[in-house]
């Protein structure tokens, strides 16, 4: 063999040799990366998961027992003792008048705000992504702008317009109307920003076509950018669901006492916990398995949502 084809087929620089040796050397933080998908991570991670989780488990517990055995001991005692486990707590809680109507308060408040938000949201995201008219440029940099308004800012201004609202012996300051268009007003411009960038990412042929075959704006909208748009619609309204039905600053603010929610409700329980431990717990309880029971229920929407745009 010639010295010329020696050379050519000898490696030329580290790298080849490397390659030539076997796999290539990998740094320090390849090797960190790769050591994360194995096996004793992922039982890492299952440990903090489950860590976690131990405040919900204790609060459920803590529902589950009396009031003296709350007062005697931890939560953890239950293993041990699992006689202390009963329904009690949360049969008298249904039984008081006033959580009951805090809790439909809040299915009231919840839905319509939800509904309404995701209702407008849509229409005007797809006339901000898909429809020419004049200012449409001007009107989505003012929704984006209204994004940096924080809700604490609004709550002395709205208060006093509601104050001023009153027809036929109702009054907005303090009912339930006035807490939905108060979340349904700050939901909109996230909701609408939402929205409007992912019906943008809807390919125009599929509205050109839907308009060759004599579609309306409407139609377009009903069959074509609601089905597609589905992911991205559900997980805005798990969003908005969970901001509502969690919210207490607004119910605060513009609730009274008839159509307060439950997180107001459990607020004006608050006393020494240990002495009304069993009113909390199972109310708490109560208002985190609703939103949690929604969010599984819609969690492959949810996630298509969130990836939605990630891989083209």
């Amino acid at each position: 063999m010639s010295t010329a084809e020696k050379a050519a087929k000898t490696p030329a620089g580290p790298d080849a040799a490397n390659g030539a040796a076997g796999s290539p050397r990998r740094g320090l933080g390849s090797r960190i990366v790769g050591r994360l998908g194995g096996g004793a991570a992922q039982a890492v991670l299952v440990l903090i998961a489950l860590f976690w989780l131990v405040p919900t488990l204790g609060l459920l517990v803590a529902s589950l027992r009396s009031n003296e055995d709350n007062a005697s001991g931890g939560w953890w005692n239950v293993f041990t003792e699992p006689a202390q486990l009963t329904a009690e707590s949360y049969s008298a809680l249904l039984d008081k008048g006033d959580f009951v109507d805090s809790f439909w308060n809040t299915v009231l408040i919840t839905v319509p705000a939800t509904v309404l938000v995701v209702a407008i949201a849509s229409l005007a995201a797809y006339a901000f992504a898909w429809m020419e008219f004049p200012g449409r440029d001007w009107l989505f940099l003012l929704v984006v702008a209204l994004l940096v308004v924080p809700v604490q800012v609004a709550l002395i201004p709205v208060a006093k317009l509601y104050g001023r609202i009153e027809f036929g012996g109702f009054q907005m300051f303090g009912s339930i109307t006035g807490v939905v268009l108060f979340h349904v007003a700050f939901g909109l411009p996230f909701a609408i920003f939402l929205l409007r960038n992912f019906f943008a990412a809807i390919p125009r042929d599929l509205l050109e076509a839907a308009r060759m075959d004599g579609g309306s704006e409407w139609t377009i909208f009903r069959r074509v950018i609601f089905p597609l748009g589905g992911p991205a619609i559900a997980s805005l309204g798990i969003f908005q669901f969970l901001w509502v039905w969690n919210d207490l600053l607004v119910a605060l603010v513009f609730a009274d006492t008839e159509a307060q929610p439950m997180t107001k409700w459990l607020q004006s329980q608050m006393r020494q916990f240990t002495g009304n431990i069993d009113i909390l717990a199972p109310g708490a309880f109560l208002s985190l398995i609703i939103p949690l029971g929604v969010f599984f229920a819609f969690q492959r929407y949810f996630v298509q949502g969130v990836l939605a745009g990630s891989v083209k």
